[in-house]
Formats: C-alpha cells, sequence, structure tokens
C-alpha cells in the first residue's frame, strides 16, 4: 500500500465520521470499513467522468448498503463531482444534495435510489442486463460502444433479503458477466453480530446459483489483493461475479467491530482518537489533505479522456452505422420513434367483447413493433399475461440455444420482487423501456421495489392481469381487494383500470409518455364489451363523460365506473332510465391520477356539483369518497366460484347498483348534495 493510499482511505474513515457527528445522525461504520474497497475500485477500476456525470458508456456504481452512503458523498467529492464540502457539512439536513440513504433524483452521481436493503444490489442485475441488451443490439466489430461494467457493494443485510436472491439467481441464469459485487462482510448488523441469524456459507450459495466467486481475507489493509480480485472479476465475462471482503466495521473507532458503530455517531471523544490514530489534527473537522485531492484529480481526468476516446469512436460509428447511430441517440435523448402513437388500435362498439388484458396483447405486440427499447416479461405467467409478442426472441445466454442477448423478452420466473427490482435497474440504465408483469395481487410482492420505481421517477411498465373477482375459481388468494388501494395511495404512480380496448391504448399511450412515474395497467380475465362513448383522448384525462341516459336536461345521477365495472355501471343507467325515467350519467374513470390532475373547471364538467354520484368497482372502496357520494365496492376478500355469480354475491350487477342509487338518490332530495375533490 503506498503512502496515498493509505491517507486517501483514512481521509474517506475520517470524512464519513465527521459527516456523521455533524449531523448526529447516520452509519459510520460500514464506510470506515469499506473505504478501502472502495478507494480501490474508485482509483484503479471504474471508469466515469464527474464533469459529466450522464456520460453513457461510463461504468455504473451501487452502493446497495444505502445507509453507508456518507462513504458515496466523500468519494463524489473527492473525485470533482457536484458535491461540494459545503455539501458533506449538510449531511442528512433537509434540501441538501446528501440525504442520509443515496437517492437517484437528488444527488450528482448517484445511479440508483437505495436504503431498502437488497434493492441496489437486485438493481445492479437489471443495470447489467440493460448492459448486455444494448451492447448486443448496437456493438459491431471494431465499434464497442456500449461496453461498460457495473459494480455494485453490498452488505450482510442486503444478501439476507428476499429480493436479493430472486435477482441474483436470474443474474448467474443470464451469464452477466459485466456484473461485479463487492460483499462487505464485517458480521455486524443491527442486533449485533451475523452469528444471531446468518451463518450460511454465502459463497456456496452464490456459486450455486451460477456465480463466480472470490474472497479478500483482509479487506482492512490488503489493497493487491482487492486489485488483483476486482481485476479477476471483471476479466471474467461468462458469469457475474461476488467478492467477499472481510472487514472491521468501524475500522480505527473504539467500538470497532461492535454494533456499536453501526447506526450512530462515534462520538467527540472516540471521533478525536480516530483522527489521531490515522495522523490528523483531532481538533479540526471536514478536512482533506491536497494530495488526496490531486490523486483523486488524476483518476477524474482519466475518465475525461476515456469519455472524450469514447466520442470519437461514435463519430466514426455514426459514419459507418448511421442507422444504428441514429437510433442510439434517440434512445439515449429519450425520445421516442416519431408516430409510434399511431401503432395503438382504436375500436367501436362494433368491435367484439374481449379481456382487456387480450386487448393488452394486441396493443403491446403492436407498440414492440414500433418501439425496439420496449423490454421486459412475466413472472412465469406469460400464457396468462399474454406478454410476449409472436416474434419477441428471448433474452438469454447465446449457447443456451434459447435466446440471444439482443433478444427483448425477459423469462423472470416466480420472482415478482426481483422482477420489479431489475425493471427499475433497466430503466435507471437508459436506453430500455421495461414492463413487468404478473397478477395484479402479486404486485403485492414487489411493492418494496415498486414504490422505488415511483420514488425514483422511473418510467416502468407494471402490467397487471386477473384484476379483481372477475378472474374467478382461483378465489380470494389471487383476488385482488386492496391492493388498487395501496397503489393509488402511493404518490407518483398512474394506476389504470381500462374498461375497454380504447382505454388500454389510452394507458399505455400515457404510460410511455410520462417518463417520470411508473403506471400500472389493471386487466381483466374476463371479456368485456367496447363501450358506446369511449375514447383515448377522454381517458388520457383520467376520467371523461361516456354517455348520458335518459331524457332530463341535468343527470339525476352520476355513475363512476372503472375497468370491468363500466360496462355494469352502462347497464345499470340504462336500467333506471327505462323503468325509473331518471337521467342517469356515465362516467369511466381509468386513472384517478389523471383526472385529479385536470383543472377545476374540467372535474366538476365531469363530476357535476350538486348532482348526487355514486362508484361501482369490484376492489376496496377506500378512498372513493374524495370522488363520490357513495361508492360501491368490496371491503371483504373475496371467494371462489365462477366471476358470474360471485359479481352477484357481492352485489355488483345492474339490478344490485340501480336498487342502492335509487336509496342515494332517495336520500339528497331533502338535503344539500355536497362538491366533491375540491382542491385548495
Amino acid at each position: 500500500m503506498t503512502n496515498i493510499d493509505q491517507l486517501s482511505i483514512d481521509t474517506i474513515r475520517v470524512l464519513a465520521a465527521d459527516m456523521v457527528q455533524a449531523a448526529n445522525s447516520g452509519h459510520p461504520g460500514a464506510p470506515m470499513g469499506c473505504a478501502p474497497m472502495a478507494h480501490v475500485l474508485f482509483t484503479q477500476f471504474i471508469n466515469a467522468n464527474p464533469k459529466n456525470s450522464d456520460w453513457f458508456n461510463r461504468d455504473r456504481f451501487v452502493l446497495s448498503n444505502g445507509h453507508a452512503c456518507a462513504l458515496q458523498y466523500v468519494l463524489l467529492h473527492l473525485l470533482g463531482y457536484k458535491v461540494t464540502m459545503d455539501d458533506l457539512k449538510n449531511f442528512r439536513q433537509l434540501n441538501s444534495v446528501t440525504p442520509g440513504h443515496p437517492e437517484k433524483t437528488h444527488t450528482d452521481g448517484v445511479e440508483v435510489t437505495t436504503g431498502p436493503l437488497g434493492q441496489g444490489i437486485s438493481n445492479a442485475v437489471g443495470m447489467a442486463i440493460a448492459e448486455r441488451h444494448l451492447a448486443a443490439t448496437f456493438n459491431r466489430p471494431e465499434f464497442p460502444v456500449v461496453d461498460s461494467t457495473v459494480y455494485a457493494i453490498a452488505g450482510d443485510g442486503c444478501l439476507q433479503e428476499g429480493v436479493a436472491s430472486e435477482a441474483c439467481s436470474l443474474a448467474g441464469h443470464l451469464e452477466l458477466g459485466n456484473l461485479v459485487v463487492l460483499y462487505d462482510s464485517n458480521g455486524i448488523q443491527i442486533d449485533g453480530s451475523t452469528k444471531l441469524g446468518f451463518t450460511e456459507d454465502v459463497l456456496k450459495r452464490y456459486e450455486a446459483y451460477g456465480w463466480h466467486t472470490l474472497e479478500v481475507a483482509d479487506g482492512d489493509n490488503d489493497l493487491p489483493a482487492l486489485t488483483r480480485a476486482i481485476a479477476e472479476a471483471k476479466a471474467e465475462k461468462t458469469r457475474p461475479s461476488i467478492i467477499k471482503v472481510t472487514t472491521t466495521i468501524g475500522y480505527g473507532a473504539a467500538k470497532a467491530g461492535t454494533a456499536g458503530v453501526h447506526g450512530a455517531p462515534l462520538g467527540a471523544e472516540s471521533l478525536a482518537a480516530v483522527k489521531s490514530e490515522f495522523g490528523f489534527d483531532a481538533k479540526q473537522s471536514f478536512t482533506v489533505p491536497e494530495d488526496v485531492y490531486k490523486y483523486y484529480a488524476q483518476r477524474a481526468a482519466a475518465g475525461a479522456e476515456k469519455e472524450r476516446e469514447w466520442r470519437e469512436m461514435l463519430a466514426r460509428y455514426a459514419k459507418a452505422h448511421p442507422d444504428l447511430h441514429a437510433d442510439l441517440q434517440r434512445r439515449l435523448a429519450g425520445q421516442l420513434p416519431e408516430g409510434w402513437e399511431k401503432a395503438l388500435p382504436r375500436y367501436t362498439p362494433a368491435d367484439k367483447p374481449l379481456a382487456t388484458r387480450k386487448l393488452s396483447e394486441t396493443a403491446l405486440s403492436a407498440l414492440a413493433a414500433h418501439i425496439p427499447e420496449l423490454m421486459g416479461g412475466s413472472a412465469d405467467l406469460t400464457g396468462s399475461n399474454l406478454t410476449r409478442w409472436k416474434d419477441a426472441v428471448d433474452f438469454q445466454p447465446e449457447p443456451t440455444g434459447l435466446g440471444n442477448y439482443a433478444g427483448r423478452y425477459l423469462r423472470f420466473g416466480v420472482r415478482e420482487h426481483g422482477m420489479a427490482a431489475i425493471s427499475n435497474g433497466m430503466a435507471v440504465f437508459g436506453g430500455v423501456i421495461p414492463f413487468a408483469s404478473t397478477f395484479l395481487n402479486f404486485i403485492s410482492y414487489a411493492a418494496g421495489a415498486s414504490r422505488l420505481s415511483a420514488l425514483s421517477q422511473l418510467r416502468v411498465l407494471y402490467i397487471m392481469t386477473h384484476d379483481s373477482i372477475g378472474l374467478g375459481e382461483d378465489g380470494p388468494t389471487h383476488q385482488p381487494i386492496e391492493t388498487m388501494a395501496m397503489l393509488r395511495a402511493t404518490p407518483n404512480y398512474l394506476n389504470f383500470r381500462p374498461a375497454d380496448g380504447n382505454e388500454v391504448s389510452a394507458a399505455y399511450m400515457a404510460a410511455l409518455q410520462h417518463t417520470d412515474r411508473p403506471s400500472v395497467l389493471s386487466l381483466t380475465r374476463q371479456n368485456l364489451p367496447q363501450l358506446d362513448g369511449s375514447s383515448i383522448e377522454g381517458a388520457l384525462k383520467g376520467a371523461y363523460d361516456l354517455k348520458t341516459y335518459g331524457a332530463g336536461a341535468k343527470p339525476d345521477l352520476i355513475i363512476a365506473g372503472t375497468g370491468s365495472e363500466t360496462s355494469i355501471a352502462v347497464d345499470a343507467a340504462q336500467l333506471l332510465a327505462s323503468q325509473h325515467k331518471l337521467t342517469v350519467k356515465v362516467v369511466s374513470m381509468p386513472c384517478l391520477e389523471l383526472f385529479s390532475a385536470q383543472p377545476d373547471a374540467y372535474r366538476h364538467a365531469v363530476l357535476t356539483p350538486g348532482v348526487p354520484s355514486i362508484s361501482v368497482e369490484a376492489l376496496s372502496t377506500f378512498g372513493w369518497h374524495k370522488y363520490v357520494h357513495c361508492p360501491i365496492g368490496i371491503d371483504t376478500f373475496g371467494a371462489s366460484g365462477p366471476y358470474l355469480q360471485l359479481y352477484e354475491m357481492f352485489g355488483l350487477t345492474p339490478e344490485a347498483i340501480a336498487k342502492k342509487a335509487l336509496k342515494v338518490i332517495e336520500y339528497y332530495k331533502n338535503i344539500p348534495v355536497p362538491t366533491l375533490a375540491l382542491q385548495f
């Protein structure tokens, strides 16, 4: 170890401890223990340009154990990213660019939002998939325009999480040789020693997954061993690599090697002792020796030179392969192919009834032909989700004979949580638009990752079928009740329950146009009619007047429906008009989030003030009181049986709805009808 290496490592340790001490909050132990491996990784292996953090062919780094983010912020500062010393001093403070866990949307140089353990390493798998796919799609002899490595640091907690197991199992199967994980094995977690509950042989598990495994016994001091291990991992091209690095959490502190340095400041006395031990002035804080800045500046300059060389190659590539270059540039600019919207089908009431999952298959197949970056798959439900277009090629290692890396269809297996986390990694890498599919009820398995899709502002399409009791005989274990309410309560989501083909097309259009939020398409198993009055344009506003039944100048009642219940709402309105001489307006509300974003004038034109309203949805009524006076739905679990019998059992028939509607109209004859969905 050279003097500058030791000085740099100790600087990282002391700065991280200073940050946590100043904030009186945070995790000093992991940054102090991981400093040697991170220093070697960033100064010898990672190719990136701090002055252009979005350079596409950079290597990616993921800090999966996001609580150690002081480590990442210090490295970003030393390398010259937009993280100043004042930013380090404002660690964990309101509106700082150094939040308590890494956030992609906040900090220059942070690739993914991490903190919930296991997510980052799973994102790294998705990033590696995207890189291999784009390389297979765009690289040509003498033009490796996509050629980067995904590196991650993960801790014991990450490798205990099930999502990491799901994603890493798939990574081994897919032979992702562009993925290198450094496993910080410090033997400590919040409760104490990992001997309390995590005694498996991690490397044997990963070997069983198909990973290349390596080990560094002294991660505190043995930089040559770290260098050799990372170099060997990078040289392995047919397997992902994991390097077990044994470290001491809180290295140098009085409580080093214990849970006492995991999630609390060292304390003034201990921090002063650490500084003295490492040769720093115990009375000074937030200091960086000039030699350390110079050393890291050299690495930053090398990264800038790598980008310059890449751009020269890209210019030659543009001349040799102009069509490929144009497509790559379009993707990297985040632009969809011109005229892609025209591929989406439109329907009339004369078209035959179809399940919205079948209508989704038609739309997705049309889009896949026009949007080559659309890439995804199903969690072992392809034949039910209907997500694979006819000429799709699977993303598989070519030697398997199952597909190739240029393939765009992913076989996620029964790994819903891993699927969502992988999709996040694909989205953040760029150049692809991921979709993920399973039954709607099972997005609950994926909630940890799908929530991060929204928090990270990622365009991920969740294509969810079998969206209600309409799935029938599979029963309450598979029938979502509360699921849509959970999704609607999640900020920055778009949740669609399309009622027919036009609304399915609108859902795909909106999902693709909103680049900074995920979307859920909730689709039926049962056939639905193509509705009179439905339109793509109306559905893009989230809710719209479908049709009014009856002769009155003003409606006596509004019935709002979503998905499969919209056609039932139409039948109920017709019954009320014909048998009770009422005027009933039917409103289709496929996306409450888009509707809530409309101006007051539009929202009140749809949900007319002074008119009693009901909603019909075969899901929980939670959240509907914001929009209607009487929501009709299901606030118990479902049941097993033919779906038509279930609809009758739960009162979701035109007759039952009409009966309740009459009571609502009668109730509001004698009291003022309140105006709902007000926004101040």
